[in-house]
């Protein structure tokens, strides 16, 4: 397990945590949709740390072709449909680029600063020099609306029970999905980023913001630098 980082409950734990089970079960939210309001029709996507497919599924049936990468064998069981990669995504280097690369899941808030770096130069060295960069982001009061619970209308409840300061600008997050049969908890570390903070990382790895996608600022289209 990733220092940080633990799960609970049934079915196999990642080392970040992620519940194989849990993730299966989790509702599509309105992500696609974001997604597929900013590339073109019929893009080639990567999509960096796809887990269950939980977002690759909506995709493949909205027309788009999707390569998902994961580096965990039993998440990447679960995918039908795509192309996937068992990888680290720090470490992926595929040789080819595409019409945009994904990265969701707010990874790019991981706890350690030389990791992300790694994460936004996969996305640099994997887009097409007309390609873009989709970039989820924690929600500006993630840490601060705490705890907080939300009863899906699907019949689960998630809490984010906790987010506790552990140094040097990291925070410990407890999260619990509460089913009618089975319930779920993990704990993982987190690295909070104003937007200046966020802007600053995505430059050092030759990135720029094109514009944000939604009112919240949670989902970002990004292009290289010089474009």
């Amino acid at each position: 397990m990733r220092a940080g980082h633990q799960g609970t409950g049934p079915g196999a734990i990642t080392p970040d945590g992620c519940a194989v089970e849990l993730y299966s079960r989790l509702p599509v939210g309105p992500e696609p949709d974001v997604i597929a309001s900013a590339v073109p029709t019929g893009a080639h996507i990567l999509e960096l740390g796809s887990g269950v497919g939980r977002m690759t599924h909506p995709l493949l049936e909205r027309g788009f072709r999707v390569t998902a990468v994961d580096e965990s064998p039993e998440m990447l069981e679960r995918v039908r449909g795509a192309r996937t990669v068992l990888s680290p995504i720090e470490d992926l280097d595929l040789g080819e680029t595409f019409d945009a690369v994904l990265l969701a899941s707010f990874l790019v808030h991981t706890g350690e600063p030389e990791v992300r770096t790694g994460l936004l130069r996969t996305c640099v060295r994997h887009v097409a020099e007309d390609g873009c960069v989709l970039i989820q982001r924690e929600g500006e009061d993630y840490h601060s609306d705490v705890p907080r619970e939300r009863v899906d209308p699907s019949g689960f409840t998630v809490r984010i029970v906790s987010s506790e300061p552990v140094g040097d600008g990291l925070r410990s997050v407890r999260a619990e999905y509460e089913f009618p049969d089975a319930s779920w908890t993990q704990t993982f570390r987190a690295r909070p980023l104003t937007k200046e903070q966020f802007e600053d990382a995505l430059a050092e790895a030759g990135l720029k913001v094109e514009r944000y996608l939604t009112e919240d600022r949670i989902w970002v289209r990004a292009v290289p630098v010089g474009r």
